[in-house]
C-alpha cells in the first residue's frame, strides 16, 4: 500500500487545485447588476412577442424536426452499404432495398398523419 501514496497525493492535489479554481472564480467574478431594462427579456427596443418565457408554442414544429432528424441519421446507415457494395453482393443489395422499403413505410406513414405539415395557424 505504501507504493501507492502518489495516487492519493494526487487526488489530494486535484482536489485542492478545484477548489482553488472555484475560489477564484468566485472572488473575481463579474457581479450584474439589475437595473433598468435589464430585467425584461429583450433589451432592444422591441416589446417581445409573449410576455413571460413560459408560453407554450405550437408542437409541430417539435415533431417536423424529429421527423427530419429521424430521417436524416437513418441515411446515414447507407453510407456503409455504398462502400462496401460490391463485397457485400446479393445479399446487401436485398438488405439495402429493404431497410430503404421500411424507411419508405415510416415516411409514408409520417405523411399520412400530418407530421410534415408546419402550419402555424394550428396552436
Amino acid at each position: 500500500m505504501k507504493d501507492y501514496w502518489f495516487f492519493f497525493l494526487f487526488f489530494v492535489m486535484s482536489v485542492v487545485f478545484s477548489a482553488g479554481l472555484l475560489l477564484f472564480i468566485a472572488l473575481i467574478r463579474y457581479r450584474r447588476r439589475d437595473i433598468g431594462d435589464k430585467t425584461l427579456p429583450y433589451e432592444c427596443g422591441v416589446d417581445p412577442e409573449t410576455p413571460t418565457a413560459r408560453e407554450s408554442y405550437s408542437i409541430r414544429f417539435y415533431l417536423l424536426t424529429l421527423v427530419f432528424i429521424i430521417f436524416e441519421v437513418e441515411t446515414f446507415f447507407l453510407f456503409p452499404w455504398a462502400v462496401a457494395h460490391d463485397k457485400l453482393g446479393l445479399f446487401g443489395l436485398v438488405e439495402a432495398v429493404l431497410f430503404v422499403a421500411i424507411l419508405g413505410l415510416g415516411y409514408l406513414y409520417a405523411w399520412k398523419t400530418g407530421a410534415l405539415e408546419f402550419r402555424r395557424d394550428i396552436e
